[in-house]
């Protein structure tokens, strides 16, 4: 079996720095936080088992080895963004390109989409599946709402608020968090907001260890609506589930989330970028 490549936020990192000769112009080109190109550029560098640049007290220097990748990597990005380009048939404006992962598509947007086409119906929206803050990196759309901590989502996002962890079942397993035993703890994993966060800031002891684990709290809805178990997550997520009574919360205290989901429009001249970014964030407080 073929091994994986890296991921190409990391080539983008490494050729943005290298281009630059400067952490923190690569950032500010990227629209992430220097700490997170410089961990994209370590990541590369530690799959690779090279050292791709020399750190000085006062800038960087590329390595005889980041000197040879370079070229390639700079090569293969324009190729990409050729190709972007002739392939994006935004140029009549009015095609509205949005960047989320599933859970906010499912959860949240698309419950409220009819709403938004009352308001616009002139705009078409195309959705765009992503999911964590490496694939912004390259800026797809118009709109997108990235997951993840404040840190590593770009300084141009903007965190969707209120949102916190709270706990959720079906109606049918709807009971104290501590009663009865045995009920499934569904966790979302790979992210920083565990049970074990939660307990620690609510005081809360877990009657179980988390005996579900999934990768987004999409999933995590997902499978407290149809029974499964109990589960944490994101009250941003589960709030059309509660509010049409698919779900219950269970009598437990909320805690606050540590990666959340933020917005950001790439587009700020589109007055379609604005209409639906100012709905978004409309529908979030609502």
């Amino acid at each position: 079996m073929p091994r994986q490549m890296p991921p190409l936020p990391w080539f983008r990192a490494f050729e943005a720095a290298a281009r630059h000769l400067n952490f923190t112009a690569a950032s500010e080109e990227l629209g992430l936080t220097q700490s997170a190109v410089s961990q994209h550029v370590r990541s590369l560098e530690q799959r690779f088992g090279l050292k791709l640049f020399h750190r000085h007290a006062r800038g960087i220097s590329l390595t005889d080895e980041g000197r040879r990748l370079f070229p390639d990597v700079s090569r293969a990005i324009d190729t990409l963004s050729s190709l972007s380009q002739a392939y994006d048939n935004r140029a009549d404006g009015r095609l509205l390109t949005i960047a989320a992962s599933v859970s906010i598509i499912q959860w949240h947007l698309a419950p409220g989409l009819a709403a938004f086409r009352r308001l616009c119906p002139e705009i078409a929206i195309r959705f765009i599946n992503t999911t964590w803050p490496d694939e912004f990196n390259v800026k797809l759309a118009d709109v997108e709402v990235r997951f993840g901590a404040a840190t590593l989502v770009g300084k141009d996002a903007v965190r969707l608020q209120p949102d916190e962890l709270i706990v959720v079942a079906a109606p049918g397993l709807a009971a104290a968090i501590g009663r009865p035993a045995g009920r499934p703890l569904i966790e979302v994993v790979g992210t920083s907001d565990s049970w074990a966060h939660w307990s620690r800031h609510t005081g809360v002891e877990m009657p179980s260890e988390p005996s579900l684990q999934v990768d987004s709290h999409g999933l995590a809805v997902d499978l407290a609506r149809r029974g499964a178990g109990i589960a944490l997550t994101s009250s941003l997520i589960a709030g059309p589930s509660l509010r049409e009574g698919a779900l219950v919360r269970i009598d437990a205290p909320s805690a606050p989330s540590i990666d959340g989901y933020h917005l950001a429009v790439n587009s700020r001249e589109n007055p379609s970028a604005r209409a639906f970014a100012d709905w978004l964030v409309e529908s979030v407080r609502g």
